[in-house]
């Protein structure tokens, strides 16, 4: 059983939404302390927290973060960008390039920094927190999407590279959530707290995946029994 008072947690995209909910939920679950990267708020919070100025995307930063952070026991790579780019009518590639620099070459980065920090300090966890569009595309943000995908990829190989350690890695795969990354989505969406909540469940549990929202149930059910039908109706979220 995981024993929170003994963990130390590095949180990337702390500054709002979700991560702002796993800094706050870490903090009620007793944590030892948190290290809030991107959070000029952090501090506020709790004397426990250490508020980092970090960009993911600024590769020997992240190296520097691992060296300093060294007790940290409880990786979780929350950082993220979506642009809300298509693949045709995007004006160029930059908005793809951006997305892949910070959603998956960053927290790649964070993982290669921070695995040999998780095996020094007994395994402990990493979490990536993705989309259930990791899994389906909807081709009005599809260069988010791919990233994503690619992301979820990356965790599948970083999961059975750091098993040998014992580090658990946890894939969330969130529906929509209630934040500015979501942009101008009416659709249900769950709350950054409800997915922080989980994803801390998720890590006390040791399972590998977490969905959250109804929609994701429901995508993972078609994807099964009629993938190209569900292709198809993601194909309506396209701007007329």
């Amino acid at each position: 059983m995981l024993e929170w008072s003994t963990q130390t947690a590095f949180v990337t995209g702390a500054s709002g939404g979700i991560g702002r909910e796993l800094v706050a939920g870490l903090l009620e679950r007793r944590v030892r302390r948190v290290y809030a990267a991107d959070s000029m708020l952090a501090e506020a919070l709790d004397s426990r927290v250490t508020a980092i100025e970090l960009d993911i995307t600024a590769h020997a930063a992240v190296q520097q973060a691992a060296n300093r952070y060294g007790d940290t026991t409880l990786l979780i790579n929350n950082a993220g960008v979506n642009l809300r780019a298509g693949f045709i009518k995007a004006p160029t590639l930059e908005a793809a390039r951006r997305e892949m620099e910070v959603n998956y070459f960053g927290t790649l980065a964070m993982c290669r920094a921070f695995a040999p920090v998780l095996e020094a300090n007994g395994g402990g966890a990493l979490v990536n927190v993705l989309s259930i569009l990791a899994k389906i595309t909807n081709p009005a943000l599809g260069s988010y999407c791919a990233t994503k995908a690619a992301l979820l990829r990356l965790t599948e190989g970083v999961r059975a590279e750091l098993a040998s350690q014992g580090t658990h890695v946890l894939a969330a795969m969130p529906w929509a959530v209630d934040t500015a990354m979501s942009g101008p989505f009416a659709g249900a969406k769950s709350s950054p707290a409800e997915v922080a909540q989980g994803i801390l469940d998720a890590i006390a549990s040791g399972v590998e995946e977490v969905y959250f929202h109804e929609m994701s149930a429901e995508i993972n059910r078609r994807l099964s029994t009629d993938p190209k039908g569900l292709e198809r109706s993601f194909s309506s979220w396209l701007p007329r």
